[in-house]
């Protein structure tokens, strides 16, 4: 909804015991998907004769430099003193808007920032050099981006950061954000990778009382448009973007059952999922220690040895059958004896620790129906210390 350039006060006339009476409200235009409406912001009272000085609103005026005065508004009939200098005369049919900017979604942005304590842990951790723009308020644009309206460094530069109040609420100087200090930012950033995300798991886990004890890996690929001679990380591999034809790279993700990202690792663009595990059980291990931690993963990193590296480190899975096993399976899952542990979720009755199945009722009706065997692997973290055991 965008507001007109309008904003006036109503009379309302009412008698009462013969006597004529005013009442005011603050009115404004806005324009709507069904036409201009008037909205009334509040109701202001009599505010003729002896009740005038009762009702007196005092309005926050800024001057081009930024000095603060109080100033009264009164209703446009009553004649004020020429040489109060606590009044202004304000024509409201010439009052227009200029430089609109978003306040709210950033500043609920800067809000979360330091609520996590990303101010004080940039500041240490980037700004000890002298710089036009501390670079820990820089990092603060790029992210409070991702949160409200995620787009590339140049679009930050030419549209979004300019059309937001950023600059008067991390008191950075017009003009001084752009791309390029927006890429060298990143690479700043980068080399306190682990301690940041160290700093997040434990502010987070501090704030919400988050757990992670259960942990959900998956891998993505992303592709450039170029030779990308000078990254040594770039090749050619499964590409899910289905561009087998460009350079890409590998992306790990680990997050906890709350969606929460634990940490990230990158690979080679050739890199096979499946040999992605040991490296970043080791990682985790590094960065937080041992723990019995219970890994979720899809069929495509599943292999004997990876779940062997898991047992050995005193670990639990969750994973999904390969589809080239799923026959030794199928005459077990396709019996009737399932117990119903949820209103849409059903188990077989019988369970085995080092596997388990979960169906839904309506494609028990489907398979009777002679359908093919479908995939009954879900996503079965949700369910796996209630319901269902695992492996050890």
């Amino acid at each position: 909804m965008t507001h007109s350039a309008q904003m006036f006060l109503r009379p309302h006339q009412r008698n009462k015991d013969g006597k004529d009476h005013t009442y005011w409200s603050l009115v404004e235009t806005v324009r709507t998907v069904d036409g201009p409406r008037q909205r009334t912001l509040c109701y202001l009272g009599e505010l003729n004769g002896s009740a005038q000085a009762r009702w007196l609103k005092s309005v926050e005026v800024f001057n081009e430099q930024g000095d603060a005065q109080q100033l009264k508004l009164f209703p446009s009939h009553i004649e004020v003193p020429d040489d109060d200098p606590q009044v202004a005369r304000v024509l409201l049919n010439r009052v227009r808007l200029e430089r609109t900017r978003q306040f709210g979604a950033c500043f609920l942005g800067w809000e979360l920032w330091k609520r996590l304590g990303l101010d004080r842990f940039f500041e240490q951790a980037m700004d000890g050099e002298a710089a036009e723009v501390p670079w820990s308020r820089v990092a603060a644009v790029l992210a409070i981006n991702r949160l409200c309206a995620p787009g590339s460094e140049l679009a930050i530069e030419e549209r979004w950061y300019p059309s937001t109040a950023l600059d008067d609420l991390l008191e950075i100087e017009e003009g001084k954000i752009n791309d390029t200090r927006l890429y060298r930012c990143l690479d700043r950033i980068l080399p306190h990778k682990r301690k940041l995300e160290q700093h997040l798991k434990q502010r987070y886990g501090e704030l919400f009382g988050a757990e992670f004890d259960v942990l959900l890996y998956d891998l993505t690929s992303t592709y450039v448009e170029g030779a990308a001679e000078k990254n040594a990380m770039m090749g050619r591999g499964y590409s899910r973007d289905h561009r087998p034809d460009c350079e890409q790279m590998v992306i790990a993700l680990i997050v906890n059952r709350e969606g929460f990202p634990f940490s990230y690792e990158t690979f080679d663009g050739n890199r096979a999922d499946v040999s992605t595990m040991e490296t970043i059980l080791r990682m985790v291990e590094r960065k937080y220690g041992k723990a019995r931690r219970i890994w979720v993963m899809d069929r495509g990193i599943v292999s004997e040895e990876n779940l062997a590296a898991i047992r050995k480190r005193g670990g639990q899975y969750l994973v999904g059958t390969p589809r080239r096993q799923m026959k030794r399976f199928e005459a077990e899952l396709l019996k009737d004896d399932w117990t119903q542990v949820r209103a849409d979720v059903e188990v077989p009755a019988e369970k085995r620790r080092t596997s388990c199945a979960a169906r839904r009722p309506v494609r028990r009706k489907r398979r009777r129906s002679g359908s093919v065997f479908p995939r009954v692997w879900r996503r079965l973290w949700k369910l796996w210390r209630k319901t269902l055991p695992v492996a050890d």
